[in-house]
């Protein structure tokens, strides 16, 4: 069976259309587009309407077929891509892909076309069909003599034709891949070709998914509520960060994409909601690497009435409860490394994480004699950054990429956070934590700053750091201190990076492995 194509189209103009030979095109490419050709001329439409009724697919198949339910099985209809086709004269084994798995079809001549016009045969099946066409197929399960569950075709209908030739990969006897594409250039450009051909990389956005879900169902049941905060904003608040400019045509104003969407959460806090939360799509205009891209996920929630000791608590549980999610244990393989996100996590301060990394303890130090321990140690740090800037980057040269295991650094002084209360019991610092995992942050929390006056002054500092030419500095939120005047219940906020917990809880190297279609630069044609 195929679908013929309707009486209005025009097979010579379509025809052509398609064979014309293009300076861009491979000689792969050209031979599919006269094989397309002659499809059409024979009355098959290659791009039929999309309805398809699909009853089944290859893993449920291939799991629950056995000789005591195959009367189950006597009627199914599948579709999917062609991953190999094994040619043997009046006979093709052709094993297609769907969205969960491989199976084979068994495609007979005589099944197909009973007739003795065997001329569709040639034109469809044995001259027409590439690797990567779409194609669906009726029939009935059985047990090839190779011991294969498979389809015994009784109708073969093409659906898509495949005009661009999929990358060549190696594939073991069952048409698993077991030497896949690695070109990154390649893989990321075009991560539909790389779903296609590398079957493991949609396993990782399944999980993505799945962790997602995990978090939401952890957050629902606690009583939290899921909210939407703008992405742009007139002023880009919330962390130390460049901030995407762009410009709003009717009220002839500058707008920034979100770099964070602290400041709004705190707003709903103030306006009388107990915990909100909301994964959100924020923008930076740094550098890329490995675990940096200019548009990440981010969750965040705010809890009134709570602190940065009772935020420990609860990040372990949700750690604990993704990791069993996704692996069903605690322990997390990760490169060399297994992962062990049992509670409770290492806690230490970033002073003694500085101290016990090597040797100084900066605690006491003003900024002179920070630039000095930089010169020291070798750190290269602008001359237009403040002391909480000199801390961080000397934490981060000597000390974050030291802890492995998940370890909350706690305690940092001040001048590193200008949205955080000042601790309780130890001048100069603040309630705040960071979760390393793997030799990265994953997580920052803090107790919340709710003094409107303090938090003033702190965004003051921020504006003087900016006139020294700090284009990460937080700019003066006024409306964000109306809101505090109004009255902010003692809080506790969380940051959660979700593409690096994704790296961490799937094996990955890089967060362009986790993102779908990561940034790239402009692709020339």
């Amino acid at each position: 069976m195929c679908i013929k194509c309707p009486p209005t189209v025009n097979f010579a103009a379509f025809s052509s259309y398609y064979i014309m030979s293009q300076a861009h095109l491979s000689e792969q490419e050209l031979v599919r587009r006269e094989k397309l050709a002659k499809l059409v001329e024979a009355g098959i439409d290659p791009f039929p309407a999309p309805l398809y009724p699909v009853t089944h697919y290859s893993t449920d198949i291939k799991d629950h077929f056995t000789e005591e339910t195959k009367e189950q099985f006597a009627s199914v209809c599948v579709a999917g891509r062609i991953m190999s086709i094994n040619d043997k004269g009046k006979v093709f084994f052709i094993k297609i892909q769907d969205s969960k798995g491989l199976i084979q079809l068994y495609v007979k001549r005589d099944d197909l076309y009973p007739g003795e016009d065997k001329s569709l045969w040639d034109t469809l099946v044995k001259h027409g069909l590439d690797l990567g066409d779409i194609i669906g197929a009726t029939g009935y399960v059985f047990i090839t003599k190779t011991g294969e569950t498979s389809i015994h075709a009784q109708t073969l209908t093409l659906l898509t034709k495949s005009l661009k030739p999929l990358p060549v990969v190696k594939r073991d006897e069952e048409g698993h891949v077991f030497d896949a594409v690695t070109d990154p250039e390649f893989r990321y450009r075009q991560r539909y070709a790389d779903l296609i051909i590398n079957p493991t990389v949609k396993d990782t956005f399944v999980k993505r998914t799945r962790l997602i879900n995990t978090i939401r169902e952890f957050l629902n049941a606690q009583g939290a509520l899921e909210v939407d905060t703008p992405v742009l904003q007139s002023i880009p608040g919330g962390a130390a960060a460049r901030p995407f400019v762009t410009h709003h045509n009717a009220l002839d104003i500058p707008f920034y994409l979100r770099i964070a969407n602290e400041l709004y959460l705190k707003r709903l806090i103030v306006g009388g909601f107990d915990w909100v939360y909301e994964f959100s799509r924020n923008f930076r205009n740094e550098g890329m690497d490995r675990t940096h891209n200019p548009e990440f996920t981010v969750l965040e929630w705010y809890t009134a009435y709570k602190d940065y000791f009772w935020m420990m608590e609860i990040t372990e549980q949700l750690f604990e409860k993704i990791a069993i999610a996704l692996h069903g244990t605690t322990d997390v393989p990760l490169g060399d490394q297994v992962i062990h996100f049992k509670a409770p996590f290492k806690r230490i301060s970033i002073y003694d994480a500085i101290k016990e990394n090597t040797g100084i303890d900066v605690s006491e130090m003003d900024e002179a004699g920070l630039r000095e321990v930089c010169k020291r140690l070798h750190i290269d740090v602008p001359g237009n950054i403040g002391k909480g800037k000199l801390i961080d980057e000397i934490f981060g040269a000597t000390s974050e990429h030291t802890f492995i295991q998940p370890t909350f650094i706690i305690d940092y002084p001040v001048e590193m956070s200008p949205l955080t209360k000042k601790h309780r019991s130890k001048p100069g610092l603040v309630e705040r934590f960071e979760l390393m995992v793997n030799g990265k942050e994953i997580a920052n929390a803090y107790s919340e700053l709710n003094d409107p006056v303090d938090q003033r002054e702190r965004f003051e500092e921020q504006s003087k750091l900016m006139e020294r030419g700090d284009d990460e500095a937080m700019f003066i939120d006024h409306d964000f201190l109306r809101a505090l005047e109004y009255g902010m219940p003692p809080t506790s906020g969380i940051g959660i990076g979700i593409d690096r917990l994704c790296m961490m809880m799937t094996n990955q190297v890089s967060i362009q492995d986790v993102l779908l279609f990561p940034q790239m630069r402009p692709e020339s044609i």
